[in-house]
C-alpha cells in the first residue's frame, strides 16, 4: 500500500518512533491524525510537518477518546507505538500496579484499538500496525509485567487478523517487535542503564552485543515497508538493526 493520499492515525506521536512515522507519512503524502498525551509536543510536531497533519491530545487507551480519533481520522493506516514506561526493578522492588502498568495501558489499549478497527470496520485493504517487543520472546526480568503484556499485544494482532478473515473484512492486523533496545530513546536508555548494571557491564558495552544499533528512524523505516506490503503473510514480525526479521 502507498500512504500517498491515504488517511493514517499515529498512536504515541509525540516522540520516538511515532514521531518518526508521523513525519515520515506526511512527507510522502499522507493526511495524518497524531495522537498523543501531550499537547505542547504535538503542537511541535504540526510545526514541523512538511504537509496535513491534524493533533489529537489525549489517553488513547480510554475507549471513548480512541472512538473519537478513529472518526477524526476516518484512517486507512492505522500505527500505535503507545506503551508506558515500565518501573524498573526486580519483582522484589514492585508493587502491583508497577507490575501491571503496560497490562492497564497498553494492552488495554491495543484490545480497544482492536475492537474499533474491527467494528467500525475500517476500510478494504487498511492496516493496523501495534507495537509489541521483544521483551515478548525472552521476557524482561527488570520490567515487572511487562514482557507478557507485550506478548498479549502480539496474540491480539493474531485474533484480530482472523476475525477479519472470518468477515471477509481484509484488514491486516500486524505486531511490530522491536529486538533490541532503541538508541537515543528514553526508555531504551534506561533499560539498557538497569540491565548493563544488573550484568555488571558498562551501558556501552551492553548495547555493544548488537552489531548494528537500532534506533527510532529505523524502526520507522520498517514501518514504511510494512505499509507498503512487507510481511504480509504473518501477524508478526521483528525488527533490528539490520531491518526486518522473521520471528
Amino acid at each position: 500500500m502507498s500512504s500517498k493520499g491515504k488517511r493514517a492515525l499515529v498512536i504515541g506521536a509525540s516522540r520516538g518512533v511515532g514521531r518518526a512515522v508521523a513525519l515520515a507519512l506526511v512527507a510522502d503524502g499522507a493526511r495524518v491524525c497524531a495522537v498523543a498525551r501531550s499537547r505542547e509536543n504535538l503542537d511541535q510536531l504540526a510545526k514541523e510537518a512538511a504537509g496535513e497533519l491534524l493533533a489529537l491530545a489525549g489517553d488513547a487507551s480510554d475507549r471513548e477518546f480512541l472512538a473519537k480519533a478513529f472518526t477524526d481520522a476516518d484512517p486507512d493506516i492505522v500505527v500505535s507505538t503507545l506503551g508506558v514506561s515500565p518501573k524498573l526493578g526486580t519483582i522484589e522492588e514492585q508493587d502491583w500496579d508497577s507490575f501491571s502498568a503496560a497490562w492497564n495501558t497498553d494492552v488495554k489499549h491495543a484490545f480497544h484499538l482492536s475492537q474499533l478497527a474491527l467494528s467500525r470496520p475500517l476500510r478494504p485493504g487498511s492496516i493496523v500496525v501495534t507495537f509489541s517487543s521483544g521483551a515478548a520472546i525472552g521476557g524482561s526480568p527488570l520490567s515487572g509485567g511487562y514482557a507478557g503484556a507485550k506478548r498479549m499485544q502480539w496474540f491480539l494482532a493474531g485474533y484480530a487478523a482472523a476475525v477479519s478473515k472470518q468477515k471477509g473484512l481484509n484488514i491486516r492486523f500486524l505486531a511490530l517487535l522491536p529486538k533490541q533496545l532503541l538508541v537515543g530513546t528514553d526508555i531504551g536508555g534506561a533499560a539498557g542503564k538497569a540491565y548493563a548494571a544488573a550484568a555488571g557491564l558498562s551501558t556501552e558495552t551492553f548495547f555493544s552485543r548488537w552489531e548494528k544499533p537500532l534506533d527510532a528512524n529505523g524502526v520507522k523505516d520498517a514501518v514504511l515497508q510494512i505499509i507498503a506490503g512487507a510481511a504480509t503473510d504473518v501477524t508478526a514480525i521483528g525488527v533490528g538493526g539490520k531491518g526486518l526479521e522473521p520471528l
